[in-house]
């Protein structure tokens, strides 16, 4: 499966956002996007002045994917499908982003990150519905249980994670029971309940050229 390897910090950086893409990291004193807030590249503040109509969409898709930590194939592929249902475009992308499995694991407050999040789904950490579960782009839907493995509750990461994440604030489209490691879908999320600012307007106008 193909994903990105590259430094997560330095993608914050180019979009000029902080995307908390490595957790407890990015609220220290360490978060590079803190120390050096410019682009990335010998001529990086030169290149954030430049953007035009097409720039500012084509950064706010490249910010969105990489916030949720999405490669642009499957990227273009949510928005056909989103695209394809009744209402609005952009917010069903994003609805249909956040019901990603991942992303529900990073929101129950079970991971630090959603990259933390895809690690632990991909070794087999959590189950939904009862069933083994290991496909962190899975769409989850209404009634979905998710639910930390009672073999991997009592390892030392998957507790250090959970001592973290204590005081998250958790989305009101989910139910969580934190003690036991589980969690449900009660509502399907809406797009008020994305707290980090996208512009999904701009994400339509680039993909409807």
């Amino acid at each position: 499966m193909a994903k990105y390897t590259g430094p997560a910090c330095r993608q914050c950086r180019r979009e000029g956002v902080k995307m908390f893409l490595k957790g407890e990291r990015c609220f220290s004193d360490k978060c590079p996007i803190t120390r050096r807030g410019t682009v990335p590249g010998q001529h990086g503040a030169a290149r954030a002045r430049m953007m035009k109509n097409y720039g500012l969409q084509l950064r706010e898709k490249q910010k969105t994917r990489r916030y949720y930590g999405i490669l642009e194939t499957q990227f273009r592929n949510y928005y056909e499908k989103a695209d394809a249902q009744e209402g609005m475009s952009g917010v069903n992308l994003l609805i249909m982003i956040e019901r990603r499995f991942d992303n529900v694991v990073y929101r129950m407050g079970l991971a630090e990150s959603r990259r933390d999040a895809r690690q632990l789904v991909r070794h087999g950490h959590f189950t939904v519905n009862g069933k083994n579960a290991n496909i962190p782009s899975m769409l989850l839907k209404v009634g979905d249980e998710i639910a930390i493995k009672d073999s991997k509750k009592d390892r030392p990461k998957i507790k250090t994670v959970i001592e973290k994440c204590e005081g998250k604030i958790i989305p009101k489209w989910l139910e969580v029971d934190k003690e036991n490691g589980k969690g449900k879908i009660i509502a399907m999320p809406q797009r008020e309940d994305i707290d980090f600012e996208i512009d999904e307007q701009l994400i339509v106008e680039l993909y409807s050229k």
